[in-house]
């Protein structure tokens, strides 16, 4: 079936108009196994650690802060209880042990880059969302730091983390987006998202207080039925956010503040 290529590009060309607003060490092998899943979740292993690169080598924006890679939800009703992770290559299998928040921290395994293996989970591609974490700790509940977003994406980027894709649309988002469009323009669409429904979010720092626009909120507000399966916000996207990683106005200590639906009374 041909795929309008108008649709093929819906999810990766709504970008928020920002612009127009003022404003671990090789361990022993340990042999695991996980019960395949037809169309799993799998991600390059190489590509995820050229992410890891990406965060060491750009550390600077958030010095304190590690990196993490977390598993989302993507449709209604998933189960993200008992999620299993592993390292999948030709002659390895490397277990990746998931927190409470299903993330996992990356490890390094010569054999498995070797062996272009996978990160493959017991669940199926559509369910589920990929993201890169990077938070300095001792942060307020309810804030980000600007610089730690800057790097999440480069590391997000980097690592391939754009879910769910067709084919061609992953090769049109390597033609038309590199990690410095994407994280350092404008034009750039990296999506982020909270653990509650968003309201509102400000950027803060000093006396300087912004009020981030409508049209940086909700994938930008310009998700359709149709361009909605392409997008990781399918069942999140009232948590999602835009950030002005770009506008270097903003320094890297800059905090977003984020006010959340039930803490707005009716």
């Amino acid at each position: 079936m041909r795929i309008p290529l108008s649709l093929l590009l819906a999810g990766l060309l709504a970008a928020p108009p920002y612009g127009a607003v003022a404003l671990a060490q090789t361990a022993p092998v340990p042999q695991v196994k996980v019960d395949a899943t037809r169309d799993p979740v799998d991600k390059s292993y190489r590509k995820m650690l050229q992410g890891v690169d990406r965060f060491e080598r750009d550390h600077a924006l958030a010095p304190q802060a590690v990196l993490r890679f977390r598993l989302l939800p993507r449709q209604p009703g998933v189960d993200m209880t008992g999620v299993q992770l592993r390292i999948a290559g030709d002659t390895v299998s490397i277990p990746l042990p998931l927190t409470q928040d299903n993330s996992f921290a990356p490890v390094r395994h010569a054999q498995a880059a070797r062996e272009d293996a996978v990160l493959i989970a017991n669940r199926k591609a559509s369910s589920m969302s990929w993201r890169a974490q990077v938070i300095t700790p001792g942060l307020p509940p309810g804030k980000r730091r600007l610089g730690d977003l800057r790097l999440e994406c480069r590391a997000g980027m980097d690592s391939g983390l754009i879910s769910n894709d067709p084919q061609i649309i992953a090769w049109l988002s390597s033609m038309l987006y590199s990690t410095d469009k994407v994280c350092s323009e404008p034009d750039g669409n990296y999506l982020f998202f909270t653990e509650r429904p968003l309201f509102g979010v400000t950027l803060v720092h000093g006396e300087r207080r912004v009020s981030l626009p409508f049209t940086m909120l909700y994938a930008g507000g310009e998700q359709t039925p149709a361009s909605l399966p392409y997008c990781d916000c399918q069942v999140l996207l009232d948590r999602t956010y835009y950030a002005p990683l770009w506008d270097t106005s903003w320094p890297d200590d800059t905090l977003l503040e984020f006010t959340y639906m039930d803490e707005v009374a009716p």
